[in-house]
């Protein structure tokens, strides 16, 4: 088994955290001695992913990232838990339409911003009256490169992304001078959730990237917890491009 670090003192909530980029950012905080609560919408993924993450120094609430309810209970249960709330992940998003935006069913619309923008600011809300307001901290905002680019049959998508990155800018305007905010934009991260985008051509999607590769959770993972350490302490309202090198070719061609 390997041997736990030393307790930071520190507690972070990190949403959509079962499996992928949010996981990923719990186990970069957990390596620094954090405890975090992680919740995502499946129950049994969520009781897994404490498990394995060491459930002495995680707890997971299950919920919609979009549910007022559900975002107040997270909070309650951590600073039960922990008695504080230093730092925010907000990872929750989720993309359930592929196709080109003019047709797009705007229910689908409302849903993915209920999901990916509205939820990130009810979390941000939330934690900010709980415990940041009054005692500091971070927040980061897990958007995309669809935010910051245009992005062809995930247009509702990249908006939703570009809209929480400005959604950064307002709350590290708003909460400062003790609550720095961030985001990171990945690129096609291997998940589950950006399958589609690799699965069976890996090699064929990785091929574009300078770094010749696609990312990994951990790579995101790496990001978060620089953004929320004191490594970062002059840093707020930016957006972190995390791609491999991709957007490079931006301007090739």
């Amino acid at each position: 088994m390997t041997e736990q670090p030393e307790l930071s003192g520190k507690v972070a909530v990190v949403t959509g955290a079962s499996r992928g980029i949010g996981y990923g950012v719990a186990e970069a905080l957990l390596a620094r001695g954090d405890r975090v609560c992680i919740t995502g919408r499946n129950e049994d993924a969520l009781k897994e992913a404490v498990e394995a993450l060491g459930a002495d120094r995680v707890i997971g609430v299950a919920g919609k990232a979009h549910d007022e309810a559900h975002q107040a209970v997270v909070v309650e249960r951590t600073m039960e838990a922990f008695g504080r709330v230093d730092f925010l992940v907000n990872n929750a998003g989720t993309n359930p339409v592929f196709g080109p935006i003019a047709d797009l069913d705007l229910n689908v619309a409302r849903k993915v911003f209920e999901t990916n923008v509205i939820s990130a600011l009810g979390f941000a809300q939330k934690t900010w009256h709980a415990w940041q307001k009054d005692n500091g901290g971070a927040i980061v905002n897990i958007a995309s490169l669809a935010g910051v680019s245009a992005s062809p049959f995930i247009g509702a998508y990249g908006v939703s992304k570009a809209a929480m990155i400005n959604l950064t800018l307002q709350l590290a305007h708003e909460f400062a001078p003790g609550v720095r905010v961030n985001s990171i934009a990945p690129a096609v991260v291997k998940t589950k959730f950006a399958a589609a985008l690799y699965e069976g051509r890996e090699a064929e999607a990785a091929a574009s990237y300078p770094l010749a590769r696609l990312g990994v959770p951990s790579d995101i993972g790496g990001a978060a917890a620089f953004l929320t350490s004191d490594q970062s302490d002059w840093i707020t309202g930016q957006t972190l491009v995390v791609d491999g090198g991709i957007f490079l070719n931006a301007g090739v061609g």
